[in-house]
């Protein structure tokens, strides 16, 4: 997703991030049952760099931590091959163009953001939606001068300690297989509406970045997911609901068992009633936090 309040918030954060204030606080829970403890962050994966944003919870929790979880493998080989499945995978077949998927309007506000971020028409316009989405939403965020090197998975890999585990809910290929395999009309829905929003709120990425350090959660609901909700609740499933119901499954069986676990996944899986802190909350597990 690009940058902005519905799948640009999405696809590569849910959440983005930006500037905020000296004492940084995003959003974190604790879970405990009588022989487990599970501290979930919610991160950011692109920042700028500098931002003051680790809670001093968190590292104390890294530094018992015996696993720290993150969505994806947060290494090179990983990056390598979603990169690679990307290019793949998120072209369109021949004869088909992006801009044809999109209405008058749509195509219109496409060449404008394609022109406007420097990523040439000609490329975005074979491109899938949600891969289109993902290029532009990196030349946004280059423009802002945000970078994934910055972001707190590729922070926390690699600054927690090499004895705490480190695991991943998903693979490369499954994750682009949840963005690939959505329906196309869904993936326009979601791309249109985004493009609205980067035309007409384009400091929506600082505007959601203030909300995160703080931790205001009830903001970062409405204005990360409520849009994709609307736009594209298909999407949204996809996105959100069905992968937190899968990963709700792995915490729980972490929680079955014992130790000191932390994890790290975008804050739109943690807020709201579709995130993992409700659902766990729903199960009867003792649940600190926003």
């Amino acid at each position: 997703m690009l940058v902005s309040k519905g799948l640009f918030a999405g696809l590569l954060a849910l959440v983005l991030a930006a500037c905020g204030p000296a004492q940084a606080k995003p959003p974190f829970w604790v879970v405990r049952d009588a022989d487990s403890e599970v501290l979930l962050f919610g991160s950011v994966h692109v920042l700028r760099p500098g931002l003051n944003w680790r809670p001093a919870e968190l590292d104390a929790a890294l530094t018992k931590a015996d696993d720290l979880w993150f969505e994806l493998p947060i290494d090179s080989v990983s990056e390598a091959r979603v990169a690679q499945l990307a290019a793949t995978q998120g072209l369109l077949p021949q004869g088909q163009s992006l801009t044809a998927l999109l209405s008058p309007d749509g195509a219109r506000r496409l060449a404008k953001a394609s022109e406007s971020l420097g990523v040439g028409l000609a490329v975005i316009d074979r491109l899938e939606p949600w891969f289109a989405e993902v290029l532009l939403a990196g030349a946004h965020f280059r423009r802002t001068g945000a970078d994934t090197s910055a972001g707190v998975e590729k922070i926390l890999s690699a600054s927690a300690p090499a004895s705490a585990q480190r695991k991943a809910f998903e693979t490369p290929d499954e994750q682009v297989a949840i963005f690939d395999s959505a329906p196309l009309k869904e993936q326009a829905a979601s791309l249109e509406r985004s493009l609205i929003e980067l035309e007409t709120d384009p400091d929506a990425y600082e505007a959601l970045v203030a909300d995160w350090m703080v931790g205001d959660v009830a903001a970062i609901d409405e204005q990360a997911l409520g849009p994709l909700r609307e736009a594209a609740p298909g999407l949204y499933a996809r996105l959100v609901t069905q992968r937190n119901e899968r990963w709700l499954s792995v915490l729980r069986a972490r929680l079955a068992g014992t130790g000191r676990t932390v994890v790290v996944v975008g804050v739109g899986h943690l807020v709201g009633d579709d995130g993992l802190p409700a659902r766990l909350r729903a199960l009867g597990y003792s649940v600190e936090g926003p």
